[in-house]
């Protein structure tokens, strides 16, 4: 095996499987893709449930606990799996956090906001259920409930399945010593659940709604879902934001002496609201009112930022990452997205650590992505990041390169079958262009995803003589390992995404680190 410098390519929510169920990978325009499979040693490699770090494999993977195991070569408990074990343990409920949080609203409200699903990606609503309970068994008074509406990580129009869930638990939770209501929601790609910075728009509509109580009056949750869908007949996800009334007032707007827990548990989508509330000199919109409050996550969603200060359960602390062992061994690499991505090739990437740790070895470019709803525009930035990584291939300054293409992730996420197809062919219209570069250069490319979504595009359907429903979620299918421009032979066998981490380090000519998963090279 000739070592050579490695190109790794990453396209976001491209699983396999032969099965179509609007399968769009299947189906789309994809000349390059097929003739790597065709002709180049490949497998295929577990990228969800416990290959990840989740709690079981009914458990989608996600582009976060995706490129952590890409990352660091290893498999850590992740997200849900991590508050799953702290509420078992009874851990969360001893955490001075959480004693904090209690005590800092004795005369005020406690305040809980998050998405409203089992989608187990973001946050689940059993953690939401765990958490009231304990609130009345700790004698809090006073607690509001500020619920996002999911349709991607579940089915689209799946929301009063939960909203009922949580009502029957607030029914039966009520009573003359503890008030308990849901005060405001939203869809996720409405309000409040931004994420790179890419728009701020969001997270103010949706402090507005949460904070300030200004918006559409409802008397329920239910109610506010059901006109907006009939006058609006969107999915769950792009529901307006909404403000639930009593006797025309807000139920439960965000005062001074409140708390508030934010019990998502996945970082890209919490940052910039836990900024909002944490940071005094916020600059990005008018607050308005700035409330003095208690405000913790359920995890700290940025170690190196501190963000928050406040959290209830400790991330995984992920060591010995790939970055880390290449700078130890003197390697330039080059890691590159457009906006909705660039957390994934370097944050997460890096063992949820935002800073290099070598700024003269690690180069990071950010294209900024267009704020524009994805299927309008399905081939994304893909052309604009093909044109940069090229130039970087070419120069020969680099020996490992990575680049994460969205189009089959978030184009997927729509629900748009026919835009998705353009997103697939447009990321494939793009491996050739890298392939050429490789060639040219001697370098061995690698192409993998992160998790599926774009194999999957429909519901699976009871009927076979209903019409398709759109699937806005991940997928549960296995992702491709490709290596092209390289005389290798691929192990076969049970492997995950954990396995890559091994196998560019042995491409490069380096043996792997005690403690990785195995590299896939026989």
């Amino acid at each position: 095996m000739n070592k050579k410098p490695v190109v790794l390519v990453v396209m976001d929510g491209i699983g396999c499987t032969e099965k179509d169920n609007g399968n769009a990978v299947m189906h789309a325009y994809k000349p390059q893709l097929d003739t790597l499979i065709k002709t180049c040693p490949n497998i295929q490699i577990k990228a969800h449930g416990l290959a990840v770090g989740l709690p079981s494999d009914d458990d989608m993977g996600n582009s976060e606990v995706g490129h952590n195991a890409l990352g660091c070569g290893q498999v850590y408990s992740q997200g849900a799996k991590l508050v799953n074990e702290s509420i078992e343990t009874g851990a969360i409920f001893k955490s001075e956090t959480w004693k904090e949080a209690l005590d800092s609203c004795k005369s005020g409200t406690l305040h809980f906001l998050g998405l409203l699903s089992d989608g187990n990606v973001h946050s689940n609503i059993a953690h939401l259920e765990a958490m009231l309970k304990q609130a009345k068994a700790d004698g809090v008074k006073k607690v509001r409930i500020h619920a996002l509406l999911d349709g991607r990580d579940v089915p689209e129009t799946s929301a009063l399945q939960y909203v009922d869930q949580i009502e029957n638990l607030i029914h039966e939770l009520n009573d003359e010593n503890f008030d308990i209501k849901v005060a405001s929601g939203g869809g996720r790609m409405k309000i409040t659940m931004d994420r790179y910075e890419a728009n701020w728009k969001m997270v103010e509509e949706g402090w507005h709604i949460h904070v300030l109580g200004e918006g559409r009056k409802f008397a329920s949750m239910k109610e506010a879902i059901e006109t907006y869908r009939k006058e609006l007949g969107v999915s769950d996800q792009d529901l307006p934001g909404f403000v639930i009334e009593e006797n025309g007032k807000p139920v439960g707007t965000i005062e001074d002496g409140d708390s508030v827990i934010l019990y998502n548990f996945r970082g890209d989508r919490a940052i910039e609201i836990s900024k909002a509330f944490g940071n005094e000199n916020f600059t990005e919109f008018d607050r308005v009112r700035f409330p003095k409050v208690f405000y913790a996550g359920m995890l700290q969603y940025d170690g190196d930022l501190k963000i928050p200060n406040k959290f209830l359960v400790a991330p995984p602390h992920i060591t010995n990452t790939m970055s880390e062992f290449l700078v130890k061994q003197g390697v330039k690499s080059y890691a590159i997205s457009e906006t909705q991505k660039f957390g994934h090739v370097t944050y997460f990437w890096n063992g949820n650590r935002s800073e290099k740790f070598d700024d003269k070895l690690e180069t990071w470019v950010e294209v900024p992505s267009d704020v524009i709803p994805f299927e309008q525009r399905p081939w994304m930035k893909a052309a604009e990041i093909t044109d940069l990584l090229v130039d970087a291939i070419t120069s020969k300054e680099y020996d490992f390169l990575r680049v994460n293409y969205p189009n089959g992730d978030m184009v997927g996420h729509t629900g748009n079958y026919e835009a998705t197809l353009i997103g697939v062919e447009s990321v494939d219209l793009m491996l050739k262009r890298i392939m050429n570069a490789c060639d040219k250069a001697g370098y061995t490319l690698l192409v993998t995803a992160d998790h599926g979504n774009a194999d999957e595009m429909y519901e699976k359907r009871k009927n076979p003589e209903d019409a398709p429903k759109p699937k806005t979620a991940h997928t549960l299918n296995p992702v491709p390992f490709i290596v092209y421009n390289s005389d290798v032979q691929l192990k076969e066998g049970h492997f995950g995404l954990s396995n890559v981490a091994a196998t560019v380090v042995e491409l490069l000519g380096f043996k792997a680190p005690e403690g990785w998963d195995e590299s896939l090279i026989k």
